[in-house]
């Protein structure tokens, strides 16, 4: 027996090794990986043509040879037909840019969205429109607050911008998707929670009951109102709701901005509700799936998707980058005394 506690405590000792060189390693190379990457890559594919592909796949499976070449004719007489009308013309066809984004809580998913949005003002002219086909669930004030200042640059350059949601735009994906000139919703996507939510533990009884001091020194009055680890006092937690309150006002005002004809305070209690009846409330213009919107604008606007993409090193692919792990728990412990929507 005495053996055996003995080659556990070696190999105990060993697995902790191992973990910690594994640990220091991927840290070095996640930090020398970052020097040297890059920002990041812009992809614009034409849907234009992949649905043309898929157009004629499907002809050459279920048509005959006959009504194939009799369609062959005919498209190449419209073609041509297009073509010489636009001889000497300038190309003024309208066009539509699609744009994917499924926000996470922190919303770190708007540094693509900037790029993308900025790609497109540099080249959209006014007759085109952008599609956003979004997804969240919402997260951090700060975060969605920018995502939606970033979909108002669209409107603010004179574009047609359409929001179209699949799946969900509740809380900050709702602040986001309120931006739109048009607002679509599949039948069952959630819609609204136009409310705030601020939590945090506190473990200041646990500490106490084993003897363990907290201090926490701030300069100003209401520098930190909460804490986690400190005695939290009725003032300081009358002072976080009114906070709330605070920025619930500062939400239901910039939805009402962009849908003036809804009754905000009837919408505004932080409930959800499935697209169909969200329509009847104002909160959705039309019921539609993104996909049956972008059959619906070919083959009138020649339609591009635009996604911008960042490198991520090994390290990072292999979730093994140290310093990372360590920002992130930093960050969600200081998140844990903000605002959410």
């Amino acid at each position: 027996m005495e053996f055996l506690y003995e080659y556990g405590l070696f190999l105990a000792k060993a697995v902790t090794l191992v973990v910690a060189i594994v640990i220091v390693v991927a840290a070095i190379v996640g930090a020398a990986n970052k020097q040297k990457q890059g920002k990041g890559h812009l992809e614009i594919q034409s849907l234009s043509e992949q649905l043309k592909d898929i157009t004629q796949y499907a002809r050459q499976v279920l048509l005959d040879k006959a009504t194939l070449k009799k369609l062959a004719k005919q498209h190449k007489k419209e073609e041509k037909a297009r073509l010489k009308a636009k001889a000497g013309q300038r190309d003024e066809s309208p066009r539509m840019f699609v744009i994917d984004f499924k926000g996470s809580m922190d919303a770190h998913e708007v540094e693509c969205l900037r790029e993308e949005i900025t790609a497109i003002l540099c080249v959209a002219e006014k007759q085109d429109e952008v599609l956003v086909r979004l997804e969240s669930g919402g997260g951090v004030v700060h975060g969605y607050g920018l995502a939606a200042s970033q979909l108002q640059r669209i409107r603010d350059k004179g574009l047609k911008l359409t929001v179209a949601v699949d799946k969900v735009a509740a809380s900050g994906g709702y602040m986001m998707a309120c931006v739109a000139d048009k607002l679509l919703a599949s039948r069952f996507a959630y819609i609204g929670s136009i409310g705030v939510l601020a939590q945090l533990p506190n473990f200041n009884k646990v500490l106490k009951k084993n003897d363990i001091e907290f201090e926490q020194h701030t300069a100003g009055e209401y520098k930190r109102t909460l804490t986690v680890f400190g005695e939290n006092s009725d003032e300081g937690r009358e002072k976080f709701k009114q906070e709330i309150e605070e920025i619930h006002t500062l939400f239901k005002d910039f939805v009402h901005t962009q849908r003036q004809d809804m009754d905000i305070d009837k919408v505004a209690t932080g409930e959800y509700w499935a697209a169909i009846k969200a329509k009847e409330l104002g909160l959705v213009d039309e019921i539609m799936t993104s996909d049956d919107y972008i059959l619906s604008q070919y083959p009138e606007r020649e339609i591009f998707a635009v996604k911008y993409s960042q490198k991520k090193n090994v390290a990072e692919k292999l979730g093994l980058s140290f310093a990372s792990v360590a920002e992130r728990t930093v960050m969600r412990l200081w998140n844990q005394t903000r605002h959410w929507f």
